[in-house]
């Protein structure tokens, strides 16, 4: 493995998404080719992590994707970077509930043998800092904590306290940020607005963070902590290797081997939504379908129609509950969509996507094709989910067990009984046709892979 760091903090809010992007956009700056990485199932901040790196930002967890996989994701993902940066989530001890920190920022960190810098949010606090580094150090010494990052701290006298309290844990201060409101970067109800829906105000908020951390960070320090991480041995997850042994006519689909063993096939163009409304999306999925043997085209309901020759669709997440007007107005989309998954298309869709193939979302025409209507609500549902296939479809067999993950504030009203797609311990969610799998739940195709042979396979099917 390259050279890496954890940026990691004792709680939400001290200020890792800022220091982990202002790193990884101060190095880039200096010359280094960064691979920047989230702890976590989130969307958003990887999108930062793209402003700032140049590279696509990737997530890293053991909960979506299996603990063996998380050496294997960060080596493919780091491959031809200098070093890596990885933003933890939450607290460094937090994880999933009801565990004892099973895919938290630490459980990551000891996978990929990482050393650990921790931000702390001084703007309270003075000497008793020092107590709370020390806690964490000591509260389990298989992570190493290496350094600490002082965020949003108020003057020099208060540095020269706040100083003093950690001179005892013998942890070196990496660097000191003062408060700075260019760093504001504008939020809605499931946390920062991504980068890819406001991209000036991401550059400049990278560009501002990157200022601050240059000012205030030793970056040669930073750079020597992560070169001092253990040599950990990885070999590089690959979508090829991970789907050959796959028996669905997509991979079969792919391999070759003596002139007249496997015939060659058409590939199927796999339409993928994108743009400013399904932002969601793990750099993997689209990964995976050109692995299985597809052509894989982006396209933004906002504005576009389906590609030619398309032959299956995959509709990720976002926050189509805030361009319900903007997606409802596209209705050439709207009926091309409807129309196309009447006659066979074959479509996954997930959170966003579910809201889009509704009758109607906050009272806004969506595409009809499901027998419901969305509807923001003021409950966050959010959390980690075993789920269990409740129908079989072109996609999963009937009892199925997959982890996934639910972030959302929308709620689904169904018309009518249709088929559901999960077993949920809270009850059933989502809705299964025969060609469509349609539900609130985020997957990460990597402990899945034979999702997307399938949903390939279906295209062929679809349209030989």
């Amino acid at each position: 493995m390259i050279p890496r760091v954890v940026v990691a903090a004792p709680s939400s809010g001290a200020g890792k998404t800022t220091v982990a992007v202002g790193l990884m956009a101060a190095l880039r700056r200096a010359g280094q080719v960064v691979a920047g990485f989230k702890v976590g199932p989130d969307y958003i901040d990887p999108g930062f992590h793209a402003v700032a790196t140049g590279r696509p930002g990737r997530n890293l967890d053991p909960m979506l994707s299996g603990e063996e996989r998380v050496g294997p994701l960060f080596a493919h993902g780091s491959a031809g970077a200098d070093l890596a940066v990885i933003e933890g989530v939450m607290g460094l001890y937090d994880g999933a509930l009801g565990t004892e920190g099973f895919s938290s920022t630490a459980h990551v960190a000891k996978l990929l043998k990482a050393p650990v810098v921790l931000v702390v949010d001084a703007s309270a606090a003075g000497r008793s800092v020092g107590a709370v580094v020390q806690g964490f150090v000591a509260f389990d010494t298989e992570v190493r904590i290496v350094g600490v990052i002082l965020n949003k701290v108020g003057s020099d006298r208060h540095e020269t306290e706040v100083r003093a309290g950690i001179a005892p844990t013998g942890v070196p201060v990496l660097g000191v940020l003062r408060r700075d409101p260019r760093l504001t970067v504008p939020s809605r109800h499931l946390g920062l607005v991504p980068a890819n829906e406001q991209r000036d105000q991401a550059e400049n908020a990278v560009d501002a963070a990157a200022e601050l951390v240059h000012q205030g960070v030793d970056l040669a320090a930073f750079v020597a902590a992560a070169r001092a991480a253990v040599r950990h041995p990885a070999t590089a997850w690959d979508p090829n290797e991970e789907l050959a042994g796959l028996e669905a006519p997509s991979a079969a689909s792919r391999r070759s081997g003596a002139a007249g063993e496997v015939p060659q096939v058409r590939r199927p163009v796999v339409a993928v939504a994108g743009g400013p409304v399904f932002s969601f999306r793990y750099t993997e999925t689209t990964e995976l379908l050109t692995a299985a043997g597809a052509d894989v085209a982006i396209f933004d309901p906002l504005a576009d129609t389906l590609p030619e020759a398309t032959s299956a669709v995959y509709l990720g997440g976002g926050f189509p509950e805030l361009h319900a007007e903007a997606l409802s107005a596209n209705t050439k989309l709207r009926e091309q969509v409807a129309a196309e998954i009447a006659a066979g298309l074959p479509v996954i869709a997930e959170c966003a996507g579910l809201l889009y193939l509704c009758r109607e979302l906050d009272g806004h025409p969506m595409t009809g094709v499901l027998p419901a209507t969305g509807r923001m609500t003021s409950r966050l549902t959010l959390g980690y989910r075993t789920a269990i296939a409740a129908t079989t479809t072109a996609f999963f067999d009937e009892g199925r067990r997959v982890h996934g993950h639910e972030f959302h504030r929308t709620t689904l009203d169904l018309d009518a009984d249709v088929p559901p797609a999960w077993h949920l311990p809270s009850g059933t969610e989502g809705v299964a046709l025969p060609h469509v799998h349609a539900s609130y739940l985020h997957l990460h195709w990597t402990a899945t892979p034979d999702v997307p042979a399938r949903l390939v396979a279906a295209a062929r099917n679809h349209r030989p």
